[in-house]
């Protein structure tokens, strides 16, 4: 490993949550080079502490919980409330009770360094780090500089809203108690399943008021049929196309994370008005940006609403000398955990083929699956799984669509999961090459067939060779063949 002045490094990543730590990884894995993570909260980022860990978490008791009630000879078994207690415990064991000392520990070992501040840019190559002490250092870095900020949770410009001091994802991630009574604000991925869980894990009313004409509104428009009708079954009230007018929370009070004082709030909506103990923002995520020092070397991304435009090496384009990157939820491609570090992968690979005078492996980044090709799941009951495009967003950029659609609850394998299993698959074919675009999956354990759909779809393989690909019996993944069968 080569060493370091204490000021300067091969390669700087602001940012040390997932996206961060694959960008320096990647930049000086069996090399020479050194880098450094420069991170103003907790290594390990957003979703290790605040997002994709402690959902999970929170999601998994409440999914199998649901589905035992749904079998005979577990049912009875499963008629008790979950143990609160157990359930957050194993949530803060996840998120390692907010200590990132195994993740710098992992970054040292990986001979990344880590220091301690915010970071902004103030010249090409140089970061200043200000930590919380107000102490002051400049880095400076030989190779490449990596922003990797991520986003921050949105709260729309509502009258009263944020005084009112709601929850955000953050919030309602770290619960330590379950409200009564919650109204939800918005309805896509986090406003779904914060709404699956909280109802899981005791919350007796549950409102969720979604500006849009509808849930999981990118999806394809049975996903929010199946959602919805899953959320009624719950007695939860959803109200699409409804914005909120005002709230009001008097005498509210912050008495740290995830704790609100301050009694009920109103919330005025459609024209009703609903009391409630906790609000939860869920509308839509913003990138940290605005004091990253971009204007330092000549950039302004307000055009692209703070997001910080990149090229598919990830390299920011306008900045001389081809220095600077972005990736993960600041670059706003796909604002995902795994599709961040498979930007960093790839902006890693590129910083360490020109560290090293050649040019990057064309293969790597030829086709980057973040055009057109990014697997999500939304983690609730039933689960989502998609992949690439749906049918109108296909015909409207002129795809010659061919649509196989197919009831999952008529797989044997799938109808063994659950009783009354509720499910749909749906594939978008471009005939024309007669390769998948797109592919969503809506049911008990989708999120495992998404793999093999991405794969699929990322490989470009022909339909005429999916009738080769043999699903196991009886298992979820007969829907494959049935899908196939549909075409003839």
């Amino acid at each position: 490993m080569a060493t370091t002045d204490g000021s300067t490094w091969d390669v700087i990543v602001i940012g040390g949550g997932p996206a961060g730590e694959n960008a320096a990884q990647y930049a000086i894995q069996g090399s020479g080079r050194t880098a450094v993570l420069v991170e103003q909260e907790l290594v390990g980022g957003e979703c290790s502490y605040w997002a994709c860990m402690p959902s999970k978490a929170l999601l998994r008791p409440v999914e199998l919980r649901d589905v035992a009630r749904d079998l005979p000879g577990t049912a009875s078994a499963a008629s008790a409330p979950l143990d609160l207690e157990a359930v957050l415990d194993r949530r803060d064991r996840f998120v390692s009770h907010h200590d990132d000392h195994s993740q710098v520990a992992w970054a040292n070992r990986t001979g990344i360094d880590v220091v301690r501040g915010h970071g902004r840019l103030s010249g090409p190559r140089t970061v200043t780090v200000t930590s919380d002490d107000g102490s002051v250092r400049t880095l400076t870095a030989r190779a490449a500089v990596v922003l990797a900020t991520g986003s921050a949770a949105a709260v729309p410009p509502v009258p009263g809203l944020h005084d009112a001091l709601p929850w955000t994802s953050r919030d309602v991630t770290n619960l330590h108690e379950v409200p009564r009574r919650v109204l939800v604000i918005g309805g896509g991925v986090v406003a779904c399943e914060a709404t699956t869980w909280l109802h899981g894990l005791g919350t007796e009313e549950l409102t969720v008021i979604e500006p849009g004409p509808s849930l999981l509104g990118r999806q394809e428009p049975f996903v929010a049929e199946l959602i919805g009708r899953r959320f009624a079954d719950w007695g939860i009230e959803v109200l699409t196309g409804t914005p909120v007018d005002l709230v009001e929370r008097p005498g509210v009070l912050a008495t740290g994370e995830g704790h609100r004082h301050g009694g009920s709030a109103t919330v005025t909506a459609g024209g009703r008005v609903f009391e409630v103990d906790e609000i939860v923002v869920a509308a839509g995520r913003t990138p940290n940006s605005a004091d990253l020092g971009l204007d330092s070397v000549g950039l302004d991304v307000a055009a692209n609403h703070g997001f910080v435009p990149v090229d598919d090496q990830l390299t920011v384009p306008g900045v001389e000398g081809a220095w600077l990157y972005a990736v993960g939820d600041v670059c706003g491609r796909a604002l995902l955990t795994h599709m961040g570090k498979y930007q960093a992968r790839v902006a890693g690979d590129v910083i360490a083929a020109r560290a090293e005078g050649r040019r990057p492996d064309g293969s790597r980044h030829r086709d980057l699956a973040d055009h057109d090709m990014v697997p999500a799941v939304v983690f609730t009951d039933p689960q989502v799984a998609s992949v690439g495009l749906t049918e109108s967003v296909a015909r409207t950029r002129g795809v010659d669509v061919e649509v196989v659609e197919y009831d999952l609850g008529q797989v044997a394998g799938a109808a063994l999961l659950r009783d009354d299993y509720r499910g749909r698959a749906k594939l978008v074919v471009d005939r024309s090459t007669d390769t998948l675009v797109g592919a969503t999956f809506v049911g008990t354990d989708v999120a495992e067939l998404l793999h093999s759909a991405t794969t699929a779809l990322v490989g470009r393989v022909p339909l005429d060779t999916l009738w080769h690909v043999v699903p196991s019996y009886p298992t979820v993944s007969e829907v494959w063949l049935r899908l196939l069968e549909s075409r003839r």
